[in-house]
């Protein structure tokens, strides 16, 4: 008991009204600082994105490195109120950076493909692009991978190593797009039909008029009739729509026109 005694007085309770209440200061500073930290790039970042004249894609990633820095000074400077020597923790920690660099290779690879992207530029966040085989909205630009939105709504991280060296399909570049519509037709005049698709055409409110919409015979089907392409302009944001549009006003026009869509079929003879 006595011994008990003397190892609390003697080394216990001078620890914990010393270097104890140094460390339960560290940990509260930690987790207020932390939490400021947060609130403060998150409020800047959306303040910037809110300005129009800069780009939503180097904000968000400037909030997001300067959160990183912010918490990494914090922990330093923790570090010396805990009067932890930082001489000998510098040699082990350039140690342990050298080991990590060696087991981190893919990680700095993608560091540097998100660096590239950043000054390259090649898409932007909101932007709908093609790549690794894999579609989506550009959701976030992070350093190490990017954030992709599918269609259907799943989210998808692209490494940036492979993304920055890979061939990227934006679709979101140009203002317009071309919709592109093949029509297979039997036992009708191709004039008629070229003059039925044009006029559906004229009739869609999303085809651009400049410019001008194509329909021409580019290829005559092995008994499947003849083959009609219609290329139509339209806004990027309206491709979808304009798409479908299209084929819905064709299916009505051919009906009411009487034009032919032959469809494969089997004839057996019997003897």
């Amino acid at each position: 008991m006595q011994a008990f005694t003397d190892l609390m007085s003697n080394h216990v309770l001078p620890w914990i009204t010393s270097t104890g209440i140094k460390v339960v200061i560290a940990v509260v500073i930690l987790l207020i600082s932390f939490r400021v930290i947060n609130t403060i790039c998150k409020k800047l970042t959306a303040s910037l994105e809110a300005k129009k004249s800069l780009d939503t894609t180097i904000t968000r990633t400037l909030g997001y490195v300067a959160s990183v820095s912010l918490k990494g000074l914090v922990l330093i400077c923790l570090v010396g109120y805990l009067g932890i020597d930082t001489s000998g923790l510098s040699a082990v920690i350039a140690s342990l950076g050298v080991c990590a660099g060696l087991a981190v290779n893919g990680t700095l690879s993608n560091l540097a493909g998100g660096v590239m992207i950043l000054l390259t530029r090649p898409f932007r966040v909101g932007d709908y692009i093609s790549a690794m085989g894999n579609e989506g909205v550009v959701e976030n630009i992070y350093i190490c991978n990017t954030q992709i939105s599918t269609v259907d709504n799943k989210v998808i991280y692209l490494p940036n190593s492979s993304l920055s060296t890979g061939t990227i399909v934006n679709f979101s570049a140009k203002a317009t797009r071309r919709v592109d519509l093949t029509f297979s037709v039997a036992g009708n005049d191709p004039s008629v039909v070229r003059a039925t698709l044009l006029d559906i055409c004229d009739k869609e409110e999303l085809v651009l008029a400049d410019p001008a919409p194509f329909a021409r015979v580019i290829d005559f089907g092995a008994g499947n009739g003849v083959q009609m392409q219609l290329r139509a302009w339209c806004s990027t944001a309206d491709y979808w729509d304009a798409y479908f549009n299209l084929l819905d006003a064709a299916q009505a026009a051919f009906e009411a026109k009487g034009i032919v869509v032959p469809f494969n079929q089997l004839d057996v003879h019997m003897k």
